[in-house]
Parts: C-alpha cells; structure tokens; sequence
C-alpha cells in the first residue's frame, strides 16, 4: 500500500536545481513548500516555477505550498559566518539597523521599544540563544544574554504575540499573496494567526477556485481560539518552535496532540513542523529521538510531516527526504486505524462549518467508513470537485486507500497534503452511474485494487449537486 502520511519539503539552494528538484520527488515529497521570509519574490517565483515543470515532467500532482513571512521580527544580518553571543555579556538592540554584531544588535521591527518591556526574555532564532531586556534607553534597548551561542545570517527575534502591534498577514504579505495567486498557487500558510480574523484577511476565493488556506499554530492566541481557526482554515500547521517558546517547551507535546485531534475530527488537514530531521542539514541519517518524534506525531493522526533546513539548505536533501518517507511508511504499517476511528466518531465534528450539504458529506463520508470497514472493501474511491469528501473521509484514518477522482486539476495538487489520498485526474464531471463504473476500471487498472475485489464510491449525482450523497459497494470487474 502506497504511505498514508505526507511529506512537505521546503525547497531551498540545496534542491531548487530541476535534477535535484526531480530526485526529490521521487523520493517521495508530497508536498513543496516555499518560504518567502528570505531571498526575493522573483527568486521565489522562479522556484515555483520550476518546481511545477519538473512535478509535470515527473506525472505527479505535487502541491505548492507558499510561506508567508508575517509579522516576524527579525535581526539585522550577522552575516554567513558565525557570531557567537557570550552568556553574561551585554548587548544593544536598534531598531532600524541593518547589521548586527556581538555587542549591537540591529532590529528590523519600529515599534520595538514600545512592544517590550524591562524583564522580558527573547528568544533568538530556534530559541537557543536568550536575551534579558535590562532597560530601554533613548532609542535603543539594552539586554544581557542570559543564554549564548552562535547566530548568522538574519535571526528571528522572538517577542511574546501578545505584545507586537503588527496584525497578520501584513500589507507586504499581501502584496506577496497577488503574485502567487496570479501563478495559481495551490496553497498559502498564513504566519503568526491569532484568531479567524486573521484567516479572512487573506481575502481570496474560497478552495479550490483560489488557494487552500493553512493557518500556522505558533502563538498563544491561536492556542486560545483554535476552533475559530480550525473552522477558518482549509488546513493547520502545528509550527513549533515558535509555540514552543511561547507556551512552554513542556507544553508542546501535549498541545501537539490536541490540536493533531481537533483538526482531524473537524475533517482538516494537519501538518507537524519544526526540527522533525534536524540533524540531517549536515548528517547522513536522523537521531534515533528525531525518528521517534515522526513516528510519534503520525500516531497521534497527523496528516503531513515537514521538512524545513533539511531539505533547503541542507547538505543531502534527497536522502534526507527518502529516509522520512521510509520512516514514515513504516510508522503507517503500525498506525492503530480501529482505536483512531473509534476516537473520532467519538470526537466527529462537521467538517466544514453548519451548511446542509456540507452536513450531509459529513454523514454520508462516516456512513461509508461503516460500511466500508465491515465490508473489507479493498479502496473507497471518492469522486469529489472540491476535495471535501476526501478529506472528510480521511479523518476516519481507514485502513483501505483512498483513491480521489476530481476533473479540478488545482483540487488534486491541494489533496497532495491530504492523509492517504492517491490522487487521479477524472476526464470531466462525473454525474451519472456509468461514468463512476469506468474510474472503478481506472482504479484496478492503475493497480490499486484487483478483479472481484469490492469497493465504496462516494459522489455527488447530478449536475446540481453540491454534497457527497451516494454510496455504492461495487465488485472490481
């Protein structure tokens, strides 16, 4: 069986090449996924286009995932080689200045001396190095580094959501978000969400006829209303290291769990971030803890595992993509389907808002996981325009592929990050019964399922349907 967890690999230096772009895939990136914090628009552009040609050229529907910066605070430059910050010693942050030192520290952020406050703590980039704000002074900040370490390049400086008065997505994300949309980006990940607000900010049309929207957890705001965002957001990211440092490093794990559970049972897609191969920028293989961690997060229902430095900076980004998916497709074969499907009918939310046919996908999608698990189907195939009854479908984890239909080429690449999904394109609108026999043939042909084996079809009949409201259980001819 083909591995149920998907892969995000962030594209970088290391694998924008077309050959190493290409080997990439094949090894088994789902998902592409470009961050926009560093490098221009047009080096970004330039990357998604390639990675469209080369997933083209491959024949698989890869999704492009594009990160927007929001409001992050950043240091100036310390440049490409290491500079270390001395625990005990003293440092100056000014706002506005471009470059930074191991005694000044230049701060992209204005409003920082009306944001933070004597006694407060930030976190530098991944949270190892730790400033302690002393006072504020005329125009600039003084700290002590309570916690020292190296730094390059343009450090994030981390300050409690709840202080920085810059909202989400900023006007220059937005400005970003037009030139995507323009290409027909497949989906957007908005930084630093604090509640639903926020997500309709974003403005776009709705998925697919515009890009599906994923909503970062990484503030405590979030934390406070992540139904609200759930309901929002077409997916979520559970981006931790900014959480971490903003709940608590022991809270994590615990908070991880529960929004993999909430998304899932409200039929969204979640992806599990930050540090999961870390090692591996410069290693040839993982921590036997790293490997654990993404076996963890698949067992505890996550829909995507990512891959940041790892494979945009690191120094062998096909290997390292290869060893996630061995781990992962081994963690999948462990993965116990009957005790998550049990916990979701128990936890089962609408999965996308209080609308009649979205209701009736979502009771038509559990009646067919029933019937699907007593019966032994060997593939439940979903034929579905915009990818909610996949999705749908897939918070009930089956232990059958899911195969998913759609004529919306946009559709297939978003269901790229959906849980056990096997996209395939569908010649057109699938609205009557003989249309839906020949994808059952298009199924065993493409050798998913066999002859004389048994399958569920999910659809929508008739032109004007708008809800998932037919189940078949068919015999493979």
């Amino acid at each position: 069986m083909p591995r149920r967890t998907k892969i995000v690999a962030t594209i970088g230096p290391a694998s924008d090449s077309p050959d190493v772009l290409r080997r990439v895939i094949e090894a088994g990136a789902d998902v592409a996924r470009i961050g926009l914090a560093h490098g221009t628009l047009d080096e970004a552009l330039a990357r998604y286009r390639t990675v469209r040609a080369v997933a083209a050229d491959v024949g698989k529907p890869v999704g492009i995932l594009v990160d927007l910066p929001g409001p992050k605070v950043r240091l100036g430059s310390f440049g490409d080689s290491p500079v270390r910050l001395e625990a005990g010693s003293h440092v100056t942050l000014v706002p506005g200045r471009d470059a930074s030192d191991s005694s000044v520290l230049g701060v992209d952020y204005a409003e920082l001396l009306l944001d933070v406050h004597s006694g407060d703590s930030l976190a530098v980039g991944d949270g190892s190095v730790v400033l302690g704000i002393e006072s504020i002074d005329g125009d600039a900040a003084k700290a002590t580094v309570l916690h020292g370490g190296p730094v390059q390049g343009r450090p994030g400086l981390h300050i409690p959501s709840d202080r920085l008065s810059m909202s989400t997505p900023t006007p220059h994300d937005l400005h970003l978000l037009d030139a995507f949309v323009d290409e027909g980006v497949d989906m957007v990940a908005i930084s630093f969400v604090r509640s639903a607000h926020d997500i309709r900010r974003v403005g776009t049309e709705p998925h697919p006829r515009g890009p599906l929207i994923v909503a970062k957890i990484e503030t405590r705001a979030a934390v406070e209303n992540l139904q609200g965002i759930i309901e929002a957001a077409g997916a979520i990211m559970i981006a931790r290291g900014d959480l971490g440092t903003e709940l608590g490093i022991e809270e994590l794990p615990h908070m991880q769990k529960r929004i993999t559970r909430d998304c899932i049972s409200g039929g969204k897609p979640v992806i599990t971030a930050t540090q999961m191969f870390e090692s591996m920028i410069t290693s040839p293989s993982p921590t036997r803890a790293e490997v654990s961690d993404v076996a963890n997060a698949i067992f505890d229902g996550t829909s995507a595992v990512m891959l940041s430095a790892e494979s945009a900076v690191g120094a062998d980004p096909v290997n390292t993509v290869a060893t996630m998916s061995r781990v992962a497709e081994r963690a999948d074969q462990e993965f116990d389907y009957d005790a998550w499907a049990r916990r979701i009918r128990l936890l089962r939310k609408t999965a996308v808002g209080e609308r009649s046919e979205d209701k009736l996908t979502d009771a038509m999608t559990a009646a067919a996981w029933r019937a699907a698990t007593e019966m032994g189907v060997a593939a439940i195939i979903c034929i579905s325009e915009t990818g909610l009854t996949v999705r749908s479908i897939a918070r009930f984890r089956p232990a059958m592929p899911i195969v998913a239909f759609s004529p919306n080429d946009r559709t297939l690449r978003q269901l790229s990050m959906s849980w056990g999904s096997i996209a395939m394109r569908a010649p057109n609108h699938i609205d009557t019964l003989a249309l839906m026999d020949d994808l059952v043939i298009a199924t065993r042909d493409a050798g998913y399922v066999s002859t004389g084996e048994t399958v569920a079809v999910l659809a929508g009949v008739g032109k004007r349907s708008r809800s998932t409201d037919l189940l078949r259980l068919l015999r493979v001819p």
